[in-house]
């Protein structure tokens, strides 16, 4: 089964920030028009508070603790913090009415099967909820149950629309290899390195006294370096050393570590399928969202406020349909 739309991880390429506001490179008109509970509209679908709540409530815990510490507590730049929480929060909120719209313009549907798993995933959120986080979203159970099929419909047209795309990924597409660099960007420069080098000076204490990038041993796969350096570092075996390599910004000397690491190979294949599946969806999404009217209540917005003080803990909102979904 094809990877899940990973919201958390932002697979689509759409940014809402609250200064410039754009969809799919749209500016997003900031208006106070669009109706006094709801926070935004696009197309024909709207926003209200109490579904903005409910993802301010969940990522700001999501986002707001970590490795076991509650930032909000330390009080951690937390003007900054709730800024991002908001961003992401919104940006979130604009994927799943674009996604839902365009479900209805390909026609994708959630099956009776689909819903009635998903009613039961959001009976199970609700009962998790609190007197306090009951009162801040003001939500119901039926409420719950709308978003989640907001939320699966958006994944269902993501998986509809990437079913398509080669999964098959060749060691040799996906290879990460592990090297020590040096690079210096003058001529000069490259010709006392490769004098150094020739003379058998260990190649980390030159990489150490010359080298003009920020780390010296790296981790890469194709795409990561400039052409002719990739070219050459792959056709090294372990332990060797390359010429110089000239490239248009400097001159590049590498030493393969390990020319084939499998595990991280392993892991970039699942990654390449990913921005096959990303490109694909965007060809269809961009030019569909591109073309939605959509307009924020910045002051119903930015009037809403976080709950900091401990008294709102729930964070299993996506956790709870994204297993209902897998």
């Amino acid at each position: 089964m094809k990877n899940k739309i990973n919201l958390l991880a932002g697979v689509l390429a759409v940014s809402v920030f609250f200064a410039g506001c754009s969809i799919g490179g749209k500016e997003i008109v900031v208006t106070s028009g669009v109706g006094s509970k709801d926070v935004f509209k696009i197309g024909g679908d709207s926003c209200n508070q109490t579904e903005a709540k409910v993802y301010l409530a969940n990522y700001q815990n999501i986002y707001g603790k970590s490795y076991g510490i509650d930032l909000w507590e330390q009080g951690f730049q937390k003007k900054k913090l709730k800024q991002y929480v908001k961003e992401v929060a919104l940006s979130e909120m604009t994927k799943i009415i674009c996604m839902d719209l365009l479900a209805e313009d390909q026609e994708i549907a959630l099956t009776t099967e689909e819903k009635a798993r998903i009613k039961d995933a959001a009976a199970k959120y609700y009962e998790s909820l609190n007197e306090a986080e009951l009162t801040y979203t003001g939500a119901s159970q039926s409420d719950i149950e709308s978003m989640y099929e907001d939320y699966a419909l958006a994944n269902k047209v993501y998986q509809s629309l990437t079913q398509s795309v080669d999964e098959e990924v060749s060691d040799d597409e996906a290879r990460i290899m592990e090297a020590m660099q040096i690079y210096v960007k003058t001529q000069d420069k490259a010709e006392e390195v490769s004098a150094k080098l020739a003379a058998g000076e260990d190649f980390a204490a030159v990489a150490s006294n010359y080298n003009q990038k920020p780390v010296i041993e790296i981790t890469f796969g194709r795409g990561d370096l400039p052409e002719e350096v990739e070219k050459a570092a792959f056709e090294l075996d372990d332990g060797a050393v390359s010429d110089c390599i000239q490239t248009d910004d400097g001159f590049y000397f590498i030493k393969c570590i390990n020319k084939f690491n499998e595990e991280l190979t392993d892991a970039n294949k699942s990654n390449i399928v990913d921005a096959r599946e990303k490109a694909a969806f965007d060809d269809v999404y961009e030019e569909f969202v591109s073309t939605l009217a959509s307009n924020l209540n910045e002051s119903v917005w930015e009037n809403i406020p976080l709950v900091t003080d401990g008294s709102i803990s729930t964070d299993s909102f996506f956790e709870i349909i994204d297993m209902t979904i897998d």
